[in-house]
């Protein structure tokens, strides 16, 4: 028994020779090869820190990502799948220099608030089909180089290539009284919505410059005309304008991709979106406190109208085709 432990003890320091001698051979094996507890110790920089310096670039860029894309968060106020048959509307204060604008001209004009409405069925589907037929009939005879396209039915400017034209020089006899007849019976309705939730005398309401069909595509821009897409306010852009209206001849979604109308507000963190569908009716305010955009077309069609009412009587116009001599009844003192 004590001769054989000396035996166990050299078998025991045998396993230990073969233990240093299958690490050497791991080590062996393991060089060349990736390592983070080997290449650690001879880098400047830990893999540890290196992956913490990645985390962080990530959530830094994650942030400015957020940053920049802050006024996406976007609220529908009306999409194309619902009908709103009761109006839909959002109020608030009016702009000191809007309404005390108003106030000079025609006190009888100055809303009660502010703000911005939305409905449906205001104009019949065989009215939109109508003023759409009437609006590619008009557009027809020009378009623009870009992706927009305007028609101005008051005095017959027609987008053409990158300039516009007279199309009541150019086609005198394509528009007939039965088409501005409709248009004015059109007008006349939004005109009397927009007075009654106002709550302003619709007699010192008028329709004002330009009043207009738009067509827009998905045509890369040519020129500034055919940049529609940048947030403005209407009575910047319009300065007759005190309310502005818009009306839709077509479908988002199923007519034209992009160009939802949106809404921007709390220093561009939110935008209140209103899909266009036809027969569909947005009206607003039209200063600062309706800043708005429209998306840019990304594909197919996208066919709107767009009539703008003043308080001012000096800036009002006659009903499109009166100049054409359509309305024999209307005298001039009317106007």
């Amino acid at each position: 028994m004590v001769e054989a432990e000396p035996r166990r003890r050299k078998k025991g320091g045998d396993q230990n020779k073969k233990s240093d001698s299958s690490d050497q051979k791991g080590k062996a094996l393991l060089k060349g090869r990736f390592n983070p507890k080997l290449t650690d110790r001879e880098s400047l920089i830990s893999h540890k820190f290196l992956a913490k310096l990645v985390i962080g670039a990530g959530a830094i860029i994650y942030l400015i990502y957020r940053k920049m894309h802050a006024g996406e968060n976007n609220i529908p106020l009306a999409k194309v799948e619902e009908f709103v048959d009761s109006k839909r509307f959002q109020q608030f204060l009016c702009a000191p220099s809007y309404k005390n604008e108003i106030q000079a001209l025609e006190p009888a004009c100055v809303p009660t608030k502010c703000g911005r409405f939305t409905v449906d069925g205001l104009v019949s589907d065989l009215e939109v089909h109508k003023l759409l037929d009437i609006a590619k009939k008009g557009l027809s005879k020009g378009g623009g180089s870009g992706g927009a396209s305007i028609l101005d039915l008051h005095t017959g400017a027609l987008s053409y290539g990158e300039k516009f034209i007279n199309l009541y020089k150019t086609n005198p006899d394509l528009f007939t009284r039965e088409d501005f007849k409709l248009y004015n019976e059109v007008k006349d309705r939004v005109k009397e919505a927009v007075a009654s939730h106002f709550n302003i005398d619709v007699a010192k309401l008028h329709l004002t410059y330009p009043t207009f069909f738009s067509e827009l595509t998905g045509v890369p821009a040519q020129t500034v005309h055919d940049e529609y897409w940048h947030p403005h306010v209407d009575k910047e852009t319009y300065p007759s304008f005190h309310y502005t209206s818009l009306l839709y001849l077509v479908n988002y979604k199923r007519d034209f991709t992009g160009g939802r109308f949106m809404f921007i507000e709390n220093n561009h963190q939110v935008n209140r979106t209103i899909d266009p569908k036809e027969g569909r009716v947005s009206v607003f305010t039209s200063g600062p406190e309706n800043r708005h955009r429209v998306e840019p077309v990304t594909g197919g069609t996208r066919y709107a109208l767009t009539m703008g009412f003043t308080c001012d009587p000096k800036k009002r116009i006659a009903d499109p085709g009166y100049e054409l001599g359509l309305y024999d009844h209307q005298k001039k003192d009317e106007l």
